[in-house]
């Protein structure tokens, strides 16, 4: 009995000397909670770099704008990037790194549609979520991807409605070689069609375009009423610089792909003074919102910096997720997909609302015609925001489909032709 006692006396003894050990060493570190991973595919190298940094600016102030304000359930914001130097066969690589072995939570990629829908079938193998920012052709819907561009009724269609009846229905298509333009110029002919103008002539280059001399010859000849402008990348540059050179500023070009950024790198070319651009959001829209998003970017990147309309989309993008994520209490995202067309946020375009049939954003549709100092004088061609149809009536959905499977095919035996397998 004694010896039990004077066992029990040394354990107490013991123990006490470890909390009197643990004292000295005082109070525990907090523990950091694990970031919630944000994955970025955009190009910092390539013929889509000028265009797509700044898209990945604006997610970075959103993500830095969240983290001030404590984060999400508790936890920061980490964004991964991965930069796909313009080709979307590495980008496609990378959103399966991001989704597999970075366990990103969600994804914000892309710009030109060659590269969305390289990520669309990773996407949805993972049964993952992407936000895609850009304007583009339609004709796709996806359960995982989230279209926060216009789709072709809220840019296309209503820009080259504009356009015929104000300039006349000769018109002249030059794009980028790849499947944006050439289905974007599809609608164009139809639309037209319609009102028995003619297309006078169809062009396609590489998006690192910088000759153009063939096309001012055959411009100069033709002369017709508006130059429809699907270029992307930095050929956008050598078009106009082209114009400039050969007289040809008289011509109207209305172009789908041109935003501030793009216009602001042309600045050292005489101004063209009938181009037109048209999209939802220009930097000088009057909004109060639109002017204090305009000071906190140029405030965290600089004055001379200009936000674009795929920038707005990417920026009010990450605080949507933010908002469906606060509301579903998780970051998961195949729950995060069943919260977030219930959603909307206010921002420099507005209200940002998806369609949940479609899971495109309603937008506004404005045309500006550009400025010397790098900026849109923008007026309103929709009377508010437009419902999205990414399947238009110009035809039927199976037309429309068939069309998509005919030039997708074109372009693939067009690359195999271009190089060969060895």
């Amino acid at each position: 009995m004694a010896r039990t006692f004077r066992f029990g006396l040394l354990l107490l003894a013991l123990i006490g000397v470890g909390f009197a050990s643990l004292s000295l060493l005082g109070p525990r570190a907090p523990v950091t909670p694990a970031p919630i991973r944000i994955g970025v595919v955009h190009a910092l190298s390539g013929a889509m770099a000028e265009s797509e940094r700044g898209l990945v600016d604006a997610l970075r102030l959103a993500i830095d704008e969240l983290n001030s304000a404590g984060g999400l359930l508790g936890r920061p914001l980490e964004l991964i990037l991965i930069d796909s130097r313009s080709d979307w066969t590495l980008a496609a690589a990378a959103a399966e790194r991001l989704i597999t072995e970075e366990k990103v939570s969600a994804l914000f990629a892309c710009w030109t549609s060659s590269c969305r829908r390289a990520l669309k079938p990773v996407v949805e193998a993972h049964q993952h979520l992407m936000f895609y920012p850009l304007q583009y052709e339609g004709l796709e819907q996806s359960p995982r991807i989230l279209y926060l561009g216009a789709a072709p009724n809220q840019q296309i269609i209503p820009g080259a409605r504009w356009a015929l009846d104000r300039f006349g229905t000769r018109v002249y298509l030059v794009g980028s070689d790849y499947i944006f333009p050439r289905l974007a110029n599809q609608f164009i002919r139809d639309l037209t069609n319609m009102v028995d103008g003619t297309v006078v002539a169809e062009h396609y280059v590489s998006m690192n375009e910088g000759d153009f001399s063939a096309i001012m010859t055959d411009l100069g000849e033709q002369m017709p009423d508006v130059v429809f402008n699907t270029l992307n990348g930095i050929a956008n540059r050598s078009f106009f610089d082209a114009l400039s050179q050969a007289g040809l500023t008289q011509i109207p070009v209305v172009s789908f792909s041109v935003a501030e950024p793009e216009l602001r790198a042309m600045k050292h070319l005489p101004p063209h003074p009938l181009h037109f651009a048209v999209w939802g959001y220009f930097q000088s829209l009057p909004s109060e919102a639109n002017r204090a998003f305009v000071a906190a970017f140029q405030q965290r990147y600089g004055p001379d910096r200009t936000t674009s309309d795929p920038l707005v989309a990417s920026y009010q993008g990450v605080k949507l997720w933010a908002a469906a994520v606060a509301e579903a209490g998780t970051d998961n995202p195949r729950q995060i997909n069943r919260t977030i067309t219930r959603m909307s946020v206010a921002g420099p375009s507005g209200i940002l609302v998806l369609d949940a049939g479609t899971r495109h954003a309603w937008r506004r549709v404005y045309v500006g015609q550009a400025r010397a100092d790098g900026q849109f004088d923008a007026a309103e061609l929709s009377a508010g925001l437009v419902r999205p149809l990414p399947f238009p009536p110009l035809r039927s959905r199976d037309e429309w489909l068939a069309l998509v499977a005919t030039v997708a095919a074109t372009m693939h035996n067009a690359a195999i032709t271009a190089n060969p397998t060895p």
